[in-house]
């Protein structure tokens, strides 16, 4: 005999797949719009990044934990953005010369100001406000 339309054993094997893809979907997302969006500015105001001896001149510092990049183009002149990357969210890797780089897929930024030098990103980092105190850099 032959049926057509959906079996009982195919909606029961469709539900428990069901069950099982949206929990892993689920961990694909991410509940932190400034990640996935690049806006506002990182969690932790007021909290000390580093040392400016941390920051070279002409080059400049990740601070992963608060997915911040602090440069200083030249000296005495510090910069900071979101270490977000604008193209899918990874957190840039390192700063060399005046390049911010992520190492996701290649985007390159400038560490002047943060603007995209080489794709695939299309939009810039966005700027974070720093306070630079004597030796200290704290976020603002």
């Amino acid at each position: 005999m032959t049926t057509h339309g959906l079996g009982r054993r195919h909606a029961i094997a469709g539900a428990a797949g069901l069950g099982l893809g949206l929990p892993v979907l689920a961990a694909c997302g991410s509940d932190d719009e400034t990640a996935s969006e690049g806006g506002g500015s990182p969690a932790g105001s007021g909290e000390v990044l580093g040392a400016t001896s941390d920051v070279p001149v002409g080059g400049g510092t990740v601070f992963a934990d608060q997915e911040v990049v602090v440069t200083q183009p030249s000296e005495g002149d510090f910069k900071a953005f979101t270490a977000v990357c604008t193209h899918q969210g990874c957190l840039v890797g390192q700063v060399d010369g005046d390049q911010i780089q992520c190492p996701c897929h290649g985007s390159v930024f400038s560490a002047a100001d943060g603007s995209v030098v080489e794709g695939p990103a299309t939009a810039p980092l966005e700027a974070v406000e720093i306070s630079v105190e004597a030796d200290e850099i704290t976020l603002a």
